[in-house]
């Protein structure tokens, strides 16, 4: 666990989850704490990376399931909702706060791609694979940690498909 993983004197519990599940994939992850990562971009800046190199957990609420998805996406992208749908196979629509937070354990901004409450389905974005280290959400909006893309890969669960629209940045 961090040293600086607090919050307000306090250990965030979606941190300590993170933290414990990567510790049990015995990866030895520095998970660094930023002043501001509510946007793939801002996360950029803090960690001095391309946003390209931002995986963002978009989660999607599926309409026939009430299962939440998970899309890890490079923040240069952007996910289309029907090529999501199509991955998935069913239609997705937004999840709010509370239902990400119920079926994921983590608040909008810090959903990490492991750690989860409850197995989530993902898919990864194969843009990620074109770089030797990305960074992705530790349980908090402000908590991020790096790691090679095929690990990263490896240990979401998730599998590549093609779920975005064009590129907004490379």
């Amino acid at each position: 666990m961090p040293a600086n993983g607090n919050e307000g004197g306090k250990v965030s519990k979606s941190l300590k989850r993170v933290a414990r599940a990567l510790q049990e994939l015995n990866l030895d992850v520095d998970i660094k704490e930023v002043s501001q990562a509510r946007t793939a971009q801002e996360a950029a800046d803090s960690l001095g990376c391309s946003v390209a190199q931002i995986a963002n957990s978009i989660i999607f609420l599926g309409q026939r399931s009430g299962r939440v998805f998970l899309f890890l996406t490079s923040g240069a992208n952007r996910v289309d909702a029907d090529k999501a749908g199509s991955v998935a196979g069913e239609p997705l629509g937004k999840a709010d706060a509370a239902i990400i937070r119920a079926q994921t354990g983590f608040a909008i901004g810090g959903v990490a791609p492991v750690g989860h409450l409850t197995p989530t389905l993902a898919w990864f974005d194969p843009h990620l694979l074109t770089f030797d280290l990305i960074y992705a959400a530790a349980g908090t909006p402000r908590h991020l940690f790096g790691l090679n893309p095929q690990k990263m890969l490896e240990i979401s669960g998730a599998q590549p498909a093609d779920f975005t629209a064009q590129s907004r940045l490379m």
